[in-house]
């Protein structure tokens, strides 16, 4: 998200001039000139590229470009050997790659394409790991609410760097962004190592009783990773297919927005640096919290015996697509309106936020013995679809600045409704025969 809130302020052609919005709400003084002046020499180091719409979307695509290659081995070592020690090296390679980007960004397109490639991989290892750990510490009527908590923490990362960075970038300049937010990464790698156990047996200050608890619940089922793959039954299980359909079609949507949220706003809406970031964050936030009630709701239904899994898991992932989906082909034409426009934002990351309880935990129930591998197989095919989308929005929006947006929404909401179809036709929440102990024992 460092690199979605500081493109505009980083590419000539796109951020607008900035509004003189502090003439009319407080009269200028002398200290506020100064202050001023101040900002400009700030700002005046930080340079400006003459990127075109095609590159811009080149570069946002390209931290997916090598994601291709270190989810299934970084899933498949994360279920052997722990997650802990992959998510923590995933996560302080990352942080520390960002405090280069503007010297990157310096040196010319290629290098940070190829930084922001080789960061791409390292962020692979975070979100495929982090699953290795879930499996083992998430009882199945808690799993919804404990992986949407834990997966809410990227919105609200979003939504931090979207409300400060596009401040940043309007008094001290766009480079800061990447130089604080990379340091507070690093930061975390702090914490992530000392605190993070691999699993509830080996944890050396829970409760007895939290650890009986969670060890007697996951009793029931046979988590324990194998070395052996049942990869012929993988490629014919449709219910597999279902769910790898449905992360290429879901991330599709996710990165286009998430990649040209602040681009659009400062675009369309002629907001400035600080106001485009401001208005971005909002529906990461709502997100975020929608997300958590998602889980909630979800384990709700399910602790309650109100509806079967598979309804949940079906239900929740038609909500997330199609009402998102309707409204995002209805935003240009109410792009005249900043009130209607940013409604219709939030609405859709608010509601789109259910397919975290729907069909993107449903690998957790088909497979739980594998989940490291099939993490790391799900998010090849959304960094396949993240690698597409925003280069695709690049080359629909240079085509034609107002035409393209709408062009880019509504290839967006068939592709999502494609897979919407297909997932709700093939889609199953039991426990795969392939992934069963029996068929483990004759491989």
């Amino acid at each position: 998200m460092n690199l979605s809130i500081a493109i505009p302020a980083m590419v000539n052609n796109t951020a607008p001039p900035s509004q003189p919005n502090a003439s009319t709400e407080r009269p200028s003084t002398d200290s506020q000139d100064y202050w001023n002046e101040t900002l400009k020499e700030f700002k005046a180091m930080a340079p400006a590229y003459d990127w075109s719409p095609e590159i811009q979307g080149v570069i946002l695509s390209s931290l997916n470009y090598g994601s291709f290659l270190a989810p299934i081995p970084s899933g498949y070592v994360a279920g052997i050997f722990g997650a802990k020690y992959v998510v923590g090296a995933g996560l302080f390679i990352s942080s520390f790659l960002t405090l280069f980007i503007p010297l990157a960004a310096n040196a010319g397109v290629a290098l940070l394409i190829v930084l922001r490639i080789v960061q791409g991989i390292a962020q692979v290892m975070v979100l495929t790991g982090q699953y290795s750990i879930w499996v083992k510490w998430a009882p199945p009527l808690e799993r919804s609410q404990l992986t949407t908590i834990a997966g809410s923490g990227s919105m609200l990362g979003s939504f931090i760097v979207l409300l400060v960075g596009g401040l940043l970038c309007q008094t001290i300049g766009w480079p800061y962004v990447f130089y604080i937010f990379g340091g507070i990464g690093c930061a975390c790698c702090l914490l992530w190592f000392p605190l993070i156990y691999d699993d509830p047996v080996n944890h050396p200050f829970i409760s007895a009783g939290e650890k009986r608890y969670i060890v007697c619940s996951l009793a029931q089922q046979d988590c324990s990773p194998g070395w052996s793959l049942p990869v012929r039954a993988m490629i014919k299980s449709l219910p597999l297919w279902a769910i790898l359909i449905s992360y290429f079609c879901e991330y599709w949507l996710f990165y286009t927005i998430m990649a040209y949220t602040p681009t659009y706003i400062s675009s369309v809406l002629q907001a400035n640096l600080r106001d485009s970031g401001i208005l971005s964050a909002l529906p990461f936030v709502v997100g975020c919290i929608c997300i958590i009630l998602g889980g909630l709701l979800a384990d709700f239904l399910l602790s309650r015996k109100i509806l079967r899994l598979i309804t949940i898991r079906k239900l929740f992932t038609a909500i997330g697509v199609l009402f998102p989906s309707v409204i995002l082909v209805s935003l240009p034409w109410v792009r005249s309106s900043h009130s209607m426009t940013m409604t219709f934002l939030v609405l859709s990351s608010a509601i789109s936020s259910f397919c975290e309880s729907g069909a993107l935990v449903n690998f957790l129930d088909i497979a739980p013995r594998y989940t490291g591998f099939l993490k790391g197989l799900l998010q090849v095919f959304a960094h396949i679809a993240g690698a597409i989308s925003p280069t695709a929005a690049g080359f629909f929006i240079s085509q034609d600045s107002e035409f393209g947006w709408r062009n880019v929404f509504l290839l967006s909401a068939a592709i999502n409704i494609s897979g919407l179809v297909f997932y709700l036709i093939f889609g199953r929440a039991d426990v795969q025969d392939w992934a069963k102990e029996q068929t483990f024992t004759h491989l």
